[in-house]
């Protein structure tokens, strides 16, 4: 395990193996690097790439400071690509893959993403929710 610094001051775990062009994995709201998914296919990529597998804030042996923002977690990727030497290929899982498209948005320099089942809904591709949904959750 190595460790970043964010802007904020927060530590940053991950893991790196492989060599090549650097992969950063972007993991969901509830794993951590240390889900089969993302250590399988870090060992997967990593004959080809620099693989960087991390912890996003406030998961595993990462760091937390509050409060939450968005900007914070793209703070930490920018820290990971520049570990990574200034650019990297970004792969982003569920709500990491949401993460990653805002990180690109923001202008991070990454080369290519790949995401995996960003939690969007596009207008019409499912019912509407009841309007008393909000009602229901609390």
């Amino acid at each position: 395990m190595r460790t970043v610094i964010s802007k904020d001051g927060t530590a940053i775990a991950f893991d790196q193996s492989g060599t090549g062009p650097a992969i950063i994995l972007v993991g969901g709201a509830f794993t951590d690097r240390s889900q089969p998914i993302l250590t399988q296919l870090a060992e997967s990529l990593s004959p080809q790439f620099t693989v960087i597998n991390y912890d996003r804030r406030g998961r595993g042996d990462s760091g937390d400071t509050a409060p939450y923002g968005v900007e914070r977690e793209i703070e930490d990727l920018e820290a990971l690509i520049k570990e990574a030497g200034g650019s990297a290929f970004v792969c982003g899982f569920s709500s990491g893959a949401a993460l990653t498209l805002e990180a690109a948005a923001s202008g991070l320099a990454m080369k290519k993403l790949a995401l995996y089942e960003p939690p969007f809904r596009i207008a019409g591709s499912s019912r509407p929710l009841p309007q008393d949904f909000a009602k229901h959750l609390s």
